[in-house]
Order: structure tokens, then C-alpha cells, then sequence
């Protein structure tokens, strides 16, 4: 076993990757405003985002769902990896050697299991690029000659050649200290008769990556006539590899898919060469299945969803291409993008059309042309004979639904008006109805059914205070309510927020505060937390430490997510200085005043007459040192702290 890394590589970790940098290669960030950026989150579906990071105190949090951390954390999260795990790939990144507590240097056989298989798939990438220039190869180079690709598109899009033998591969493998159960669960071998023996032999290879950039599988394109399997073979389902959450290309292409608000969706990896080559460099691909709902994630992670995103679906013009075209317009509406098909002329795909045509040809080809919905009802009117009766009211059956599932009540009524004109029918108002019945029924199925989505709930807006009740009780429920309508509770979050993120406007005065000066209770435990921590003022000299430090103490995930969430959340106030943070500071204090007062009142009266003369005396004395420390703080504000 490894033993525990040393801290001050964990701290040297933290420091080097900026956590800005770590999210972009998953999901789109854009300016939150008060140094922060924000997003679609990525561990829970969302219209609008919720998901912010802060930069300067290396933090993210969802005011959606609640989740939160640093850049380790979310690495972990977002890729199911171990602490350990997670440390080790950063520390890869960022060129530092990691120490272990027990074991001096960290020897590769005590790498994670994940760690270890992106490892793997890296070398195997290395050797099948390697073995592309060797003569066994030759066919291989033929076939991308053939398809128009040269030597440098090959090493852009690093395709190799996995050798005819049984196992070259798994022997070189071997070589760089891999174990044969890695090299099993990795997917590059699999078992013979007498022991691992290369999955991939004598195909060319397309190394696929995830959207960090690893390498996690292969597709392996069949090159000889005396090769009995399928045409494509790819990477079984691995720890590492999930067919339906890889997209064939994305490493390339989710810059400019971010930057453009627009992804191109083709059936191949020769497809996705031809466009990038011919300019269109957002094309992607699915691998070995159906574009789907893990696949639209991805995508709207990176298009933001605003209003002018486009995400445009090429298909064969043949029945298969238009059975993969109808079962993506399935999703559709999963999309806030605009989504569109791309048909070439002749049912030529992407890779034959720049061979025939040229690359202007792919790049007129992906322009948008036909919304999805209408490729979609165009192909179930077209089942139907529409010169009778019977056969329009069928047509509207069938497709009156399909349009009734667009959210958009306004794009709804307009493309109803649309179908009354695919159909002949010249009663238009009969369809618009008839769709918006449907869209009606519909919802209210869907409200017997369950809540209404987090959208309409306010759960998933900004991090807006009145909203934060809601959300905390919809996300943990295990967490007290927090009555943001309260003047107090506001202005304890507000101090809170200071404390945690600019501790030099509250210290040394915060430090004296009592946790009991904070009314709700999941307050109460991050200013015990803050204390815990060494109080704000240790903040003063390197912030990110100290809240490390605070997050380290909490004592339990709900209190740590909370810690997070006030990390990163914007203020209210429109000037954040030494003013705003004595305003905060005075009514926390002044609050914590009046309320002690209350209670030493409240003890004497329920005490009546029967209070002893030097108990009085001493309670009739504290209300009055305290209603002049009040009152001094109403006309001195913090300087009567």
C-alpha cells in the first residue's frame, strides 16, 4: 500500500492547477461578476447556471446542488476518482514529484487504479503512433491516403497502427512495468489460451480521449479481408471508457465549441477529420452507439445554452440515417440549442464529400439548414397518404404530439402552424389547439407525477438570498432551514461571507465573537469552524490556505458545503469596504446586545417578586451596561466595538 502523501505536496498541488483552468476542460465558464465565473453545473441538470468559481480562493460551488469544494475535490467528484488518485493526476499536470509519508517517492505500482489505466492507454497511443510509420503499416497509410488524410493529418489526430501479432503490444506493455490485470481491465488485452494476448491487431487506431485530454480507448478500423471482426471494434466498457459518456473528438473541439456556441454532430472519426480539416473544427463524434442524454450533457456543459447555441446533427440521407436522426430529435428538447440536420447531397457523408467536393463543400454542408423538429415531422407525414381524410387526421395524430413536446410555448404555437400546413389542413387553429391541448394534458400528467423541475421551483437560480431557503431545503434536507427573510440571518451570512473572504475588513473584531452571536444554527457551526481554524486574522497572510484550513475542520459534508457556498457567493452590498464590513459587524453584535437584554428582562419578570435582592441588583446592572454598549453602538457604529 502507498502511504499518505506528504502535505506540502498536497498544498503544492492545490496551488499549482488553478481551478478556473481544471473546470474549462469540462464545462464553459463566463464572468459572475466580483471575480467569479460561472456555469452549468456538472453534477446535476440545470437550464440556467448555478454552478460559480472562484479563482483566487481555488473554490467552486453549486447554488443548486449544493456541491462544492476545491480543485481536488471537484476532480474527484467529476471523475470518480480516489483522493490519492486525484493528487497524483493534478501533480502530473503541474510537473511536481509527489513524496509519500511511508514509502519515500511514489513507485508506479502504487498509483491509483484510474491513474494507472490512463497511463496505459497513453503508452499504447505512443506505440500504435510508433508503429503507423513502420512497413507492416503500409496498408493502413494507403487507407488514409485513400480518404484524403496525409501524414500530418495522422499525427494531428495521433492514429496509429496496432501490429497483426498476437501480442505486441501487451509484451512492450509488460515492458513499461504494467501488470496483466491492468492490462485486462484496461481493455488493450484480453485473455488467451496462455495468458493476456492485444485486443487491436493489424487495424488502424484512433486513440479516443475524454474532455480533459486523456486517452481513455480506441476505435480500430478493419483493414484486411482475412480480419473476421466487425468493421469498427472499439474499447470495451471500462473503469475508464463509458461508450455512451465519450464523444469521438471533443479534446479538439471543445474550445471552439465553447467560443462558438455551435457543435457539429457527425457518424465517424474519418467525419469528424474531414470537417476539423476543412475548417469545421467543432465536429465530433459518438462511438460504437447512439447519440444520447449523457452525450447532451456534455455538450450543453460547453454551449452554455444560450440563446443563439446551435448544435447541428449530419445523417446519412438512407433509412439508418434517418432512424439515428429521428432518435436524437427524441432528446431534443434536452437542449435549450437550436438543433438542426445536415443532409449532403447525393448521401454522401462528410469525409466522401470533401473528397469529391472539397472543403468547402463540408463547410456549406454544416451551415444550418433544417431545424430538427421539421426533418422530424417532415419524415412521420411522410408516412401517410395526405389526400385523404383519414390519412391527414392520422398524420396529426402522430405528429400533433411531437410538437407538443416543445417547451417553448411560443416556438410551440408556431410550429403547430407549420404542421396544420405539412398536412393541408387549412384549418389552422384546429392544429394549434389540438397541439396545445396535448402540451396541456401533458403537464398535468407530469405534476401528478412528481415536483415541477428545479427551474420552476427557484432551486436553480442565482444564489440570490431569498432563494438560498429554497434550495436548501429541496438539496439537504438533512440541513436546517435557513430563514433568509430574517434581517438577522442575512446579516450573519453577510459577516460569515466576510470572514471567509476578505478577512481583513472584519479582523481582529471578528475573532471576539461568540458563536452563540449567530442565530442559525448552520451559522453558528461555521463561525465555530472559522474559530476552530484559528480565527479570520490567520487569514490575513495567505487566504487560501486559511480556508483550507476551515474547510479541513468542518465536521461533516453539510457544514463544509456551506463553508464553500459563502466562500464563493457574491455580495450584497455594491461597495465592499472597511464601511460595509463595520455595518455588518455592528448589527450581528448589536442583535447579539438586544437579544441578551431580552433574556436577563425576561428571567426577572417570570421571577416577579421573588428575585433575591443581590440577583436583581446584578441583573437590573448587566441590562444597563448593556443598553449603553447598544446604544453606543447605534451612534459609533464599529468604533464602539
Amino acid at each position: 500500500m502507498a502511504g499518505r502523501i506528504n502535505d506540502e505536496d498536497v498544498k503544492a498541488v492545490r496551488d499549482a492547477v488553478p481551478i478556473d483552468a481544471v473546470v474549462s476542460e469540462y464545462l464553459q465558464l463566463r464572468n459572475a461578476g466580483g471575480g467569479n465565473l460561472k456555469g452549468l453545473c456538472p453534477f446535476h441538470d440545470e437550464k440556467s447556471p448555478s454552478f460559480q468559481v472562484s479563482p483566487s480562493k481555488g473554490l467552486f460551488h453549486c447554488f443548486g446542488c449544493q456541491e462544492g469544494g476545491d480543485t481536488i475535490a471537484f476532480v474527484m467528484k467529476i471523475d470518480h476518482l480516489s483522493f490519492s488518485e486525484t493528487v497524483e493526476r493534478l501533480a502530473a499536470k503541474a510537473g511536481i514529484t509527489l513524496r509519500y509519508e511511508e514509502g519515500g517517492y511514489n513507485p508506479s505500482h502504487q498509483r491509483g487504479e484510474r491513474i494507472r489505466l490512463v497511463e496505459a492507454h497513453k503508452v499504447a497511443a505512443d506505440f500504435y503512433r510508433e508503429q503507423l510509420d513502420g512497413p507492416e503499416a503500409e496498408i493502413g497509410r494507403k487507407f488514409l491516403a485513400e480518404r484524403g488524410f496525409d501524414q500530418d493529418a495522422a499525427v494531428h489526430f495521433g492514429i496509429g497502427y496496432s501490429p497483426a501479432g498476437w501480442d505486441h503490444l501487451t509484451r512492450y506493455l509488460r515492458g513499461k512495468g504494467f501488470s496483466d490485470r491492468e492490462l485486462i481491465a484496461s481493455g488493450l488485452s484480453q485473455d488467451g489460451r496462455r495468458g493476456p494476448i492485444d485486443r487491436f491487431r493489424g487495424r488502424l487506431m484512433w486513440p479516443i480521449s475524454d474532455t480533459s485530454g486523456d486517452v481513455v480507448g480506441f476505435g480500430a478500423r478493419k483493414l484486411r479481408d482475412d480480419d473476421n471482426g466487425p468493421k469498427y471494434l472499439n474499447t470495451p466498457e471500462t473503469a475508464i471508457y463509458k461508450k455512451s459518456q465519450v464523444l469521438y473528438g471533443i479534446d479538439l473541439a471543445k474550445k471552439d465549441i465553447a467560443k462558438s456556441s455551435r457543435a457539429v454532430v457527425v457518424e465517424g472519426y474519418t467525419d469528424v477529420m474531414a470537417c476539423h480539416l476543412a475548417g469545421v473544427t467543432t465536429a465530433i463524434a459518438t462511438c460504437g452507439t447512439a447519440f444520447g442524454g449523457d452525450h447532451i450533457k456534455i455538450l450543453r456543459r460547453l454551449l452554455m445554452d444560450n440563446g443563439s447555441a446551435r448544435v447541428i446533427f449530419t445523417f446519412d440521407g438512407d433509412a439508418a440515417g434517418q432512424k439515428a436522426a429521428l432518435r436524437a430529435f427524441e432528446d431534443d428538447q434536452k437542449f435549450a440549442a437550436e438543433t438542426y440536420i445536415a443532409i449532403a447531397p447525393d448521401n454522401m457523408d462528410p469525409c466522401d464529400l470533401r473528397l469529391a467536393k472539397g472543403d468547402e463543400a463540408v463547410r456549406d454542408l454544416v451551415e444550418p439548414r433544417t431545424p430538427l423538429f421539421e426533418f422530424a415531422l417532415r419524415q412521420i407525414v411522410g408516412r401517410y397518404d395526405l389526400e385523404t381524410p383519414a390519412g391527414r387526421g392520422a398524420a396529426l395524430d402522430e405528429a400533433a404530439p411531437v410538437v407538443a413536446r416543445i417547451k417553448n410555448s411560443s416556438s410551440q404555437h408556431e410550429v403547430a402552424v407549420q404542421l396544420a400546413g405539412m398536412l393541408g389542413i387549412l384549418d389552422t387553429q384546429f392544429v394549434v389547439k389540438r397541439v396545445a391541448q396535448l402540451a396541456r394534458w401533458a403537464r398535468e400528467r407530469g405534476d401528478r407525477r412528481g415536483p415541477a423541475p428545479a427551474s420552476s421551483r427557484g432551486g436553480a437560480g442565482a444564489p440570490g438570498g431569498l432563494r438560498h431557503e429554497q434550495v436548501r431545503t429541496t438539496a439537504a434536507p438533512s440541513g436546517p432551514a435557513l430563514h433568509l427573510r430574517s434581517p438577522a440571518h442575512r446579516t450573519e451570512r453577510e459577516l460569515l461571507k466576510l470572514a471567509l473572504q476578505k478577512p481583513a475588513l472584519v479582523s481582529p473584531a471578528f475573532d471576539a465573537y461568540g458563536v452563540d452571536e449567530f442565530t442559525a444554527p448552520p451559522y453558528a457551526a461555521v463561525r465555530q469552524c472559522v474559530a476552530d481554524a484559528g480565527g479570520a486574522e490567520t487569514g490575513l497572510p495567505e487566504p487560501r490556505d486559511y480556508l483550507a484550513r476551515v474547510l479541513d475542520v468542518a465536521p461533516d459534508d453539510t457544514v463544509r458545503n456551506l463553508v464553500t457556498e459563502l466562500a464563493v457567493e457574491v455580495f450584497h452590498g455594491k461597495t465592499i469596504d472597511e464601511t460595509y464590513a463595520g455595518v455588518q459587524l455592528v448589527q450581528v453584535r448589536l442583535r447579539a446586545v438586544d437579544r441578551r437584554i431580552g433574556e436577563v428582562q425576561g428571567s426577572l419578570a417570570r421571577l416577579g417578586s421573588h428575585v433575591p435582592p443581590e440577583q436583581l441588583a446584578a441583573a437590573q446592572n448587566e441590562v444597563w451596561v448593556l443598553q449603553q454598549y447598544a446604544e453606543s453602538l447605534r451612534n459609533h457604529g464599529a468604533d464602539a466595538l
